[in-house]
């Protein structure tokens, strides 16, 4: 067992007793602690603790010899030292055999005046050492042994203790503080997700209702726009005008190259070269050039076409003459509701729309639209559905986010909801490792290089966790912790993919204490924080403790 292990004993199992009662007892066996000194009232006999049916003359007590199958008989010395808990059989001075025997007491007892009382594991005694951090009265080296001899040295360690112990105090209450605070910033960040989940709800309930309102919005224009008679558009007409004359143009050229092709090869192929196919398409151009008819001269013509197209020319066509509207055969049916006052004007102009609508959805007119673009007001009643259908679509997504953040898993009070994307960093050798709340960890090179990621958050764990405490306190300790798990980390060159298991213990602030590699890209953190503090689930209920005596 390491001294640090033993330090664990000085805290596991502390002993209060009162000074005024200490007087008023009957003086104990040396190593005899006050939670066990009824056993040793009897002035001329001794009875085993766990073995009642062994009585022993009180003068073999702290006879240097072991008789009690439980070690009791000895809770002075280190005769019975080599008991533990489910030894193995034993033989005893009286023949007897010891069964699964276990030390009834749990050490030699130092009371340690001016610190704090503590017991001392039996194969420490009279080992010629002196064990100040459990035994700083020095009583477990009574019998000198080589020459040593331990000084009193409670009085000084006693208050370096109480000095720590009261910054350890302060630390908790620092701590205990801080968690409240997280605790109360992690319920309003789940208000404010709960009450955005209301807003969000309402609002999706209106764009329904808008996204509905401008569907039969966008119907009704698309069946308007049908009555609607096609107006000429200048500028249109006079594209179009172009683009005809550009084909031709386009047309004509690659005609003369395919003749000039068929030409040269009816002048340079051999007659005298027996090929069918060959002679079929020389015969073939023969005839197609003997029915062209004496090419005219069609420059005048294009030229004036040109002129016709040239908006600066005297003879450019007037577009914009030709931007009347073509009346369809329904309103010069009706072309006398001109004649008619407003108010029936306006009616009979809504009937007629209408039967115009009618007529074109069952195919006796035809649809003026087909071949044409949508008309700005389509279009702008389409971009209108767009839109809403995309806020739409956007609430329902945030919603949904939302109803999942409510059901995750933040730990106790959900305090883990508050931390949530803080991270903390450590130095440790060529690396800073840190470590980001509920979001990542990471590996980062000093001399420059791309960081490497050590997983990504995928769930809280329970752990027990058995480890000493280090000097600063700054560790584990033993019981159950709370635990983040990171996953899904870099890949590692022939290796799993990077995976990070981070256990929390309470401290006054977020800090990473240790990094260790336990396997193959298999990372262990371990991350000191206030939000682990009196954690009665975790069983942490105080700042580990430190041991520096």
């Amino acid at each position: 067992m390491g001294r640090q292990a033993l330090s664990s004993i000085a805290i596991l199992l502390p002993l209060i007793t009162a000074t005024a009662n200490a007087v008023s007892e009957a003086p104990r066996p040396r190593g005899v602690g006050p939670d066990f000194a009824k056993y040793y009232k009897d002035a001329t006999s001794f009875t085993c603790i766990s073995n009642p049916e062994l009585k022993l003359d009180v003068s073999r007590i702290n006879d240097d010899y072991c008789d009690c199958p439980d070690g009791s008989d000895e809770p002075g010395t280190s005769a019975c030292s080599y008991i533990s808990p489910l030894s193995p059989k034993q033989p005893s001075r009286y023949g007897a055999t010891k069964i699964n025997a276990s030390q009834a007491l749990p050490g030699f007892y130092c009371k340690n005046k001016g610190h704090i009382a503590s017991y001392v594991p039996f194969t420490n005694v009279n080992d010629g050492v002196c064990d100040y951090e459990l035994c700083c009265d020095g009583s477990d080296e009574w019998e000198g042994v080589g020459g040593i001899k331990c000084e009193d040295r409670c009085a000084k360690i006693g208050k370096e203790w109480k000095k720590q112990d009261e910054a350890r105090q302060k630390g908790l209450g620092n701590a205990n503080r801080r968690r409240k605070e997280l605790v109360a910033e992690a319920e309003r960040l789940r208000k404010e997700v709960e009450d955005r989940i209301q807003t969000l709800q309402a609002q999706i309930k209106g764009q329904e209702v808008k996204v509905e309102a401008l569907i039969r919005t966008l119907a009704d224009v698309e069946r308007s726009e049908k009555g609607k008679v096609v107006r000429g558009a200048g500028r249109e007409g006079s594209w179009a005008l172009r683009t005809v004359k550009d084909e031709r143009d386009a047309a004509k050229s690659k005609m003369g190259e395919l003749e000039a092709i068929l030409k040269r090869f009816k002048e340079e192929y051999n007659p005298n070269f027996n090929d069918e196919g060959v002679k079929r398409a020389v015969k073939a151009w023969e005839d197609y050039a003997a029915s062209q008819p004496v090419e005219e001269d069609n420059s005048a013509r294009d030229r004036d076409l040109e002129d016709l197209l040239n908006p600066s020319s005297e003879s450019a066509i007037k577009w914009d003459d030709f931007d009347t509207e073509e009346e369809s055969d329904v309103e010069l049916l009706y072309k006398f509701e001109e004649y008619l006052p407003t108010p029936v004007r306006t009616w009979v102009d809504e009937k007629l729309r209408a039967l115009r609508i009618t007529l074109i959805e069952n195919g006796i007119l035809a649809d003026p639209h087909t071949d044409s673009p949508e008309s700005k007001r389509v279009t702008d009643a389409r971009d209108q559905l767009s839109s809403a259908q995309r806020d739409l679509d956007n609430d329902r997504n945030e919603l949904t986010k939302h109803n999942e953040d409510l059901t995750k898993e933040y730990g106790p009070d959900s305090i883990f909801r508050a931390l949530k994307g803080v991270c903390v960093n450590q130095d440790s050798g060529e690396y800073t490792y840190e470590h980001c709340f509920l979001d990542k960890t990471t590996q980062k090179p000093k001399k420059g290089g791309g960081h490497t990621g050590m997983g990504n958050f995928v769930r809280i764990e329970k752990i027990t966790v058995d480890d000493d405490l280090p000097a600063d306190g700054k560790g584990l300790g033993s019981g159950e912790r709370y635990a983040l798990k990171y996953e899904n980390g870099q890949h590692c060159w022939n290796g799993p993919n990077r995976s990070t298991l981070v256990v929390l213990a309470c401290a006054e602030k977020d800090e990473i204490w240790k990094i260790v590699e336990e396997e193959k890209c298999v990372y262990r953190m371990e991350v000191g924080t206030p939000a682990v503090c009196g954690v009665k689930e975790g069983h942490q209920t105080v700042l580990p403790a430190h041991n520096e005596l």
